[in-house]
């Protein structure tokens, strides 16, 4: 069996760590890879937003199964490109990868397939923004619409860290298209902890609670990364509440999506706060 894994990090290495073990014999191909995938399989000089690349690599690879890890890819249309040509690839199609690519879309979503989550308005116009946060109680949440590798979002205590979130992505533009439009919602208050599932379109196998550490400084100071350490199982959620976090999080959004003409496959990460009132979704990955 040949395998095209998608990815460079080190998320990629322990993919392809995992991939090797398999029963079955397998031929795995990474790009681009990374020094650790090297010694797995055989690393491959295409980038992970070159679908055409990657494309044309698995038809003339006769590649049986391309395995996707970072989102940016499946935002790009990489499953449904490799669709065209009869490969399949684990992973949504770029439609439902929007639950990752865009704040703004995973928000409504929440809201159409009645999973809870905080209240919050859009905005794309930095003035408007500026306006409504000084009507809001401290803290707020500031979330650029699109990808910013981990990085967009914020939570501002003060009116001048909301101002400078503000100006950042909307006026100075850091984080480019992605920060075309921000949400901003209220914060809730809790312990953090995530779920995720793989699924089929309508079926899930969930996987143990985790909790990650996003924050760059120690005891959870700076801004926020893209990951800075994770353990599981998170106690807060435990086995016997992973049945009530799949009918809450992961299901509702499976029939959403199915409805759209869009089932979900692949895995479904769903971010959530604990708090007092009960749990509350965050984001999707």
């Amino acid at each position: 069996m040949k395998i095209l894994l998608v990815g460079s990090g080190g998320r990629e290495h322990s993919l392809a760590w995992k991939i090797s073990q398999s029963a079955r014999p397998v031929t795995l191909f990474i790009a681009p890879g990374n020094g650790g995938t090297a010694s797995l399989g055989q690393n491959i000089a295409i980038q992970d937003k070159d679908i055409a690349g990657l494309v044309a690599f698995a038809k003339e690879e006769s590649i049986d199964l391309v395995v996707a890890g970072p989102e940016l890819p499946l935002v790009l249309g990489l499953k449904d490109a490799l669709a065209q040509v009869s490969i399949p690839c684990f992973g949504p199609d770029a439609f439902a990868a929007q639950l990752e690519g865009s704040k703004v879309f995973s928000k409504n979503v929440m809201n159409a397939a009645g999973v809870p989550t905080a209240n919050f308005q859009v905005f794309e116009h930095y003035q408007k923004a500026l306006d409504y946060v000084l009507t809001q109680p401290l803290p707020v949440v500031i979330k650029a619409d699109g990808l910013a590798a981990g990085k967009g979002v914020i939570v501002a205590t003060t009116l001048a860290e909301a101002q400078n979130a503000l100006h950042e992505i909307m006026v100075e533009r850091i984080f480019g298209a992605a920060g075309d439009q921000v949400i901003i919602e209220e914060a809730l208050v809790g312990e953090e902890a995530s779920f995720l599932a793989f699924c089929d379109g309508q079926n899930i196998v969930a996987m143990p609670s985790l909790q990650d550490h996003k924050r760059v400084g120690d005891n959870d100071t700076g801004p926020n990364t893209g990951g800075m350490g994770a353990y599981s199982p998170a106690p807060i959620v435990g086995p016997n509440q992973y049945e009530t976090m799949a009918n809450l999080c992961i299901r509702p959004i499976l029939k959403h999506m199915a409805d759209q003409g869009h089932p979900f496959v692949g895995i479904l990460y769903a971010g959530i706060m604990m708090t007092k009132n009960g749990p509350m979704i965050l984001e999707y990955n």
